[in-house]
């Protein structure tokens, strides 16, 4: 007998065997199958071959499915094949007892501290909710370590038309040239929790529109909603302390987010206003966790700035442009404060929306010929912010700013599910792509 045979001879010969397994099934291309020492060829081995290739058409054809191209294997039997004790899934009963045990980490013995955003009419404001973040005694979602605040996302509005990636802008052309309209449709028909308002038109370069004239558009979206608010300016870091005062000045009692203090502009202008007219800071560096130390430390001993009105952004590098480096520049700092550290107890904002300055997130495919086809960018850019955020959220972050609905929907759903929130709402992923997407 020949040393090696064809697989389409194996096949053939499988047809005369009345193999049930294959019944209907058909292999196709065929290689060559070194058929030395094994002393002959026994329809035994046939049968186990047949076996063994039903069970692989049997899953290539449900993987097929998995990405919407359905493959019928062969007729349905008239009882399911028999299949091998060895290839049969494990019973509950035949698996081995096991216990996992969470233990306290010793060196976790400092929490981070708590901070509210908003005011209701409680608190002097007009807000109809107040969010807290932070609070965390451990990492996130530790089953031993319960967070006692979940984490909050933010939706991006702007006080002018903007380009915008196509799959963002799509879901707001209909409110772009109106900030309040803007605000109102992400919290009515998006779900956010909070609403950012950048004045992006401040900058010289832009518009250079005028302090006095900003606070206007800020007035409009404190009347248009009534969650939390953060406020940002262009990041002109001669303009923003001009503005951001005077937005906290017209929104004085509410208790909003200004965006942000560093170490590059006059961070004691933008505290002084904050502590002026009851607003909380949002401390900003960039990717560098002493840099972090040092500016909430001046925020703290030189400007006073109360512990509970401080929040951090360490940078948000996007998936593919260092989020590996952003992960590990939150855990870092997450850890740090666990264990002690006091200028870095503070909750964690992240700057998601960054994920769609990633050429992968937003262009129709790869500019380079010999490139893999990337998919439909309708999925791709929502999926690059989701990743981006979720990622963060595991290294400790609290506060997600962030632009796709979608996007929104799904990392709600995801941290809302770890954190055990009733609020979380299951999302339906087989209907992204639409017209809100």
């Amino acid at each position: 007998m020949a040393k090696k045979m064809k697989l389409s001879e194996i096949t053939n010969m499988f047809a005369g065997m009345n193999v049930e397994a294959l019944e209907g099934v058909t292999i196709e291309g065929d290689i060559e199958i070194d058929l030395g020492g094994l002393g002959g060829f026994d329809p035994m081995l046939a049968a186990a071959l047949g076996q063994e290739s039903a069970v692989l058409a049997q899953h290539f054809a449900r993987i097929a499915g998995m990405f919407g191209y359905p493959v019928s294997v062969g007729a349905p039997a008239a009882a399911p094949a028999a299949v091998s004790p060895a290839l049969a899934a494990p019973k509950l009963k035949d698996l081995i007892p096991a216990k996992f045990e969470f233990s306290n980490i010793e060196e976790w013995t400092t929490q981070v501290e708590e901070v509210p955003i908003g005011n209701t009419s409680a608190d002097g404001g007009s807000r109809g909710k107040r969010i807290l973040l932070g609070g965390e005694k451990a990492l996130p979602f530790f089953p031993d370590a319960p967070m006692p605040n979940r984490n909050q996302v933010t939706i991006d509005v702007f006080d002018m038309r903007l380009g915008l990636a196509k799959a963002v802008k799509e879901n707001y052309d209909d409110v772009m040239d109106n900030p309040g309209e803007w605000a109102k449709k992400n919290v009515e028909k998006f779900n956010a929790d909070m609403i950012t308002i950048h004045l992006i038109s401040t900058d010289p370069l832009i518009k250079d529109t005028s302090p006095k004239d900003a606070a206007k558009t800020v007035e409009e979206v404190l009347q248009a909603v009534d969650v939390p608010i953060a406020i940002g300016g262009s990041g002109n870091p001669q303009k923003d302390p001009l503005v951001l005062a005077k937005a906290a000045e017209v929104a004085e009692g509410e208790r909003c987010l200004l965006a942000s203090a560093s170490l590059n502009l006059d961070y004691a202008a933008i505290a002084e206003a904050a502590l002026k007219y009851d607003h909380d800071v949002l401390s900003w560096t960039q990717l560098d966790m002493n840099a972090q130390k040092e500016l909430n430390r001046k925020l703290m001993k030189q400007c006073n700035v109360p512990r509970d009105r401080i929040i951090m952004d360490p940078t948000t590098a996007a998936l593919g442009y260092g989020l590996d480096y952003a992960y590990t520049n939150m855990e870092r700092i997450r850890l740090a404060a666990l264990m002690g550290d006091d200028e870095l107890t503070f909750p964690m904002s992240s700057g998601t929306t960054n994920a769609w300055g990633a050429r992968e997130s937003w262009m129709v495919s790869s500019p380079l010929k010999e490139d893999s086809d990337w998919g439909p960018r309708e999925y791709r850019g929502p999926i690059w912010e989701i990743i981006t955020g979720l990622s963060l959220a595991i290294a400790g972050n609290d506060l997600f700013m962030m632009m796709h609905p979608t996007s929104v929907a799904v990392l709600k759903h995801m941290t809302q599910t770890l954190f055990g929130s009733i609020e979380a709402e299951p999302v339906d992923i087989a209907n992204w792509i639409g017209a809100e997407v």
